[in-house]
């Protein structure tokens, strides 16, 4: 059968009855409908969160092939709570570009499915519509204040950086002009569109601890300059108290059941090639306060989501995983020891062999950040034993665990070796995770840090573009800011053609952009693009719904 298919044969549970597992009654949910959700803040324990063990799902550089990190980080949750765990899924949502574009839904795949799938691929309860209007109405406070010359702050419009967003892959919209059309129609001005899921409102909501730090935060965001070059800020334009308004609900994690009946919250959605890729800091705290396990995944490969979830989230939060598990397919590793996607499913033990040094780098930039790594080896039909026994016998002389889960096909009861593992491996470290930088060092030495140590590069150039953003950041007094790097999830540097594990390569850094509300920075490497475009036969040709009601397509 297929994701929507074993879905809609799923029989929920009342939403009621998740949160009971929980602890949590009646009286502190609020209901969308009969199956979601939405959690108070004040439920978070500050004591219980240092207390219970975080766990982080990762992968090795992501293929077409598919790697199904989503999948292990539900299955494994299940798994745990089957070996008498008390584990909760913490993850983030997903954007609508991916599922009507190439990637499909975020909800997992097979028997290792959170639920109701259609809900949460499609609208959910609305946090990307009121991130969207937040963003949006700041662009539209900004443009109106350009119009307004008598009460006007005097704004540049060729330093305002501030685009418009949309939860839609839409490569039309990547560069536009507006104001056309006469004085009363606005300052025309070159802007364009990103991605809800790149919208700097988006990375603030992922790393607020509360309202007022998401309202202080809103405030923060760096709009451009006026014409005598004074800075000017969304608290200028008496932007945050109207934009946290549109955000008092969103700011609420979202409470749903994995296919076997536990619980899952999710809650945010920036993708990790673009900003940093992981859930909310409130959702993995609340979910830390509710159970002894929490299982949270980071976007694409570790260099990127796990690298940003360690030097940004946690640093930011105070939180400090106890494990991480590294999800890698026989068929990932056969497409990076060479293998054309086309021939992935016939037996080669050479090819695995050849990608395993993929593997391996993620292995060493696990180890950078202190914390113990488990191998999950997500099983394919097709995949052989042979095949399997080369990823084992490396990670073996890696000092490395690497466990068989056949989630998809089984759910939690393919995931009890794995859990059981994890679990132990959790429960047995309680040594704080080393940062791979301090914050206060100068940009130039965050950026090498990242660049050398995790991609594996020889050197970083910065275009003239880069060297005024540096300048401009300096004058700004945001050089203590982390960085964020924006880079494909396809290779280990910044060109996607180069797989496996690339060596001698030099990370080009074209620009960097000031998140001062998210509190971060954003060096952005090669020709990666923060509003991504459909492809050619996009799946939104093949999702339909029919007179019932009943919906077809996604997956």
């Amino acid at each position: 059968m297929t994701d929507i298919q074993i879905a809609n044969q799923a029989k929920l549970k009342d939403i009621r009855e998740i949160a009971g597992q929980l602890g949590v009654t009646e009286e502190n949910l609020q209901l969308y409908g009969r199956y979601k959700a939405k959690l108070p803040l004040s439920l978070i324990d500050q004591d219980k969160v240092k207390q219970n063990r975080l766990v982080l799902v990762s992968a090795i550089s992501p293929t077409p092939a598919g790697e199904g990190k989503t999948t292990v980080s539900i299955g494994l949750t299940q798994g745990l709570n089957r070996i008498g765990k008390q584990a909760t899924a913490v993850l983030r949502e997903p954007s609508l570009g991916p599922v009507f574009g190439i990637k499909g839904g975020a909800t997992g795949g097979g028997y290792a499915q959170v639920l109701p799938m259609e809900d949460i691929n499609l609208h959910f309860t609305g946090d990307f519509a009121a991130i969207e209007k937040a963003h949006n109405l700041l662009a539209a406070l900004i443009d109106n204040n350009l119009q307004n010359k008598k009460h006007g702050l005097g704004i540049d419009p060729r330093t305002v950086t501030w685009k418009r967003v949309m939860d839609m892959n839409d490569r039309a919209l990547r560069n536009v002009v507006i104001g056309l059309g006469g004085t009363t129609m606005g300052v025309p001005r070159e802007t364009g569109f990103d991605i809800t899921a790149a919208s700097e409102i988006m990375a603030i909501l992922c790393l607020a601890e509360d309202l007022a730090d998401l309202k202080r935060r809103l405030g923060n965001i760096f709009v451009g300059f006026t014409f005598d070059r004074k800075p000017i800020y969304a608290r200028d334009l008496h932007a945050n108290g109207a934009m946290a308004a549109l955000m008092k609900d969103a700011i609420r994690p979202n409470l749903v059941q994995t296919l076997e009946g536990n619980p899952a919250i999710i809650h945010g959605g920036p993708f990790a090639n673009i900003a940093q890729g992981t859930n909310t800091v409130i959702a993995t705290r609340m979910g830390l306060s509710l159970s002894d396990f929490v299982i949270t995944e980071a976007g694409f490969g570790f260099d990127l989501g796990a690298e940003k979830f360690f030097d940004i989230k946690c640093v930011s939060a105070g939180l400090s995983p106890n494990a991480v598990v590294l999800v890698a397919t026989i068929r990932a590793l056969k497409y990076h020891g060479g293998v054309a996607l086309a021939d992935l499913n016939e037996p080669n033990p050479e090819a695995v062999k050849g990608g395993l040094e993929n593997l391996e780098k993620h292995l060493e930039n696990i180890r950078q950040f202190n914390v113990p790594a488990v191998v999950a080896i997500n099983r394919f039909t097709q995949d052989t034993d042979a095949e399997v026994e080369v990823i084992q016998q490396k990670c073996k002389a890696l000092g490395v665990d690497a466990i068989v889960t056949e989630v998809w096909a089984e759910g939690g009861a393919g995931a009890e070796e794995l859990a059981a593992k994890v679990a132990e491996v959790a429960e047995g470290n309680d040594t704080p995770f080393t940062p791979l930088y301090d914050w206060k060092q100068p940009v130039e030495e965050k950026v090498e840090a990242v660049a050398k140590k995790i991609y594996g590069a020889s050197a970083i150039d910065y275009t003239t573009q880069a060297r005024r953003d540096l300048r401009k950041i300096e004058r700004l007094e945001l050089s203590h800011l982390p960085v964020c790097i924006a880079k494909t999830q396809k290779s280990l540097s910044d060109n996607p053609k180069l797989l496996g594990r690339p060596k001698d390569f030099v990370v080009t850094v074209r620009e960097i952009e000031i998140a001062a509300g998210a509190e971060f920075l954003i060096p952005i490497t090669g020709d990666i693009m923060r509003m991504p475009g459909l492809p050619s036969k996009p799946a939104a040709e093949q999702i339909d719904i029919d007179e019932e009601g009943n919906i077809s397509g996604l997956f």
